[in-house]
């Protein structure tokens, strides 16, 4: 294993000590969970990380590449083109983003309707999902995202999402990100999000509502 050249070790054998040694640099663990849901181009990771500069950004693969967390690959044709994807150990760091997010939703400071990516959405669902809630539910939730298309798998009182082609879903959400994250998080009425042109739902909008309640914020830390 080779650290990022220019990173300074903490020289100390408490693993998470070794963990910031790995992902501490700036973006570094935000590049990772852009490749949570598999592999993307160069050029994808830059549009979805908007504050990441492609010279920080060639740093930050290098050196996941070179801690063996990330790896390369050239798709076949007629791709043909040079993805970054993650190494089965990269991906193993899932639950930690997962947890470190939830933890993190708890601070007074947390404003979630800062912008997010597609990637970073689909994440939260995975991970803030109330079992309870979920518990009862079979159903399969698409979402079109731009250019992007996800579906949302719910059986067995989980939920499951993955990049995939929504067609035949029970009901689709078509919007950004941010507008998605309002009706989930934000309790913005979708009438409110269509009637501003920034959400339209199709299928079984019973289905869609409900979809929105089985995500609730933990409670602020303090109160």
């Amino acid at each position: 294993m080779k650290l990022e050249k220019g990173t300074r070790s903490y020289r100390d054998a408490c693993g998470t000590a070794h963990a910031l040694d790995l992902i501490g640099e700036r973006w570094a663990l935000l590049v990772m969970r852009e490749l949570m849901l598999g592999p993307k181009r160069f050029s994808d990771l830059k549009a979805d990380l908007p504050g990441i500069s492609a010279n920080v950004l060639t740093q930050r693969l290098d050196g996941l590449e070179a801690t063996g967390l990330v790896r390369r690959r050239k798709l076949p044709p007629p791709g043909a083109v040079q993805v970054y994807e993650l190494t089965d150990w990269g991906y193993e760091a899932e639950p930690i983003v997962q947890a470190l997010g939830r933890w993190a939703t708890r601070s007074p400071g947390h404003d979630p309707s800062l912008p997010l990516s597609a990637t970073s959405l689909m994440l939260s669902f995975r991970t803030m999902q109330d079992p309870e809630r979920v518990r009862g539910l079979e159903s399969r939730i698409g979402f079109q995202i731009g250019a992007e298309t996800f579906v949302a798998a719910i059986a067995g009182g989980r939920v499951r999402t993955e990049r995939g082609d929504p067609t035949g879903a029970d009901t689709i959400f078509t919007g950004a990100p941010e507008a998605i994250a309002a009706a989930v998080y934000g309790g913005v009425p979708f009438e409110t999000l269509a009637a501003q042109g920034a959400l339209m739902v199709e299928g079984d909008h019973a289905l869609a509502r409900r979809f929105a309640t089985l995500f609730p914020l933990p409670d602020k830390a303090g109160t």
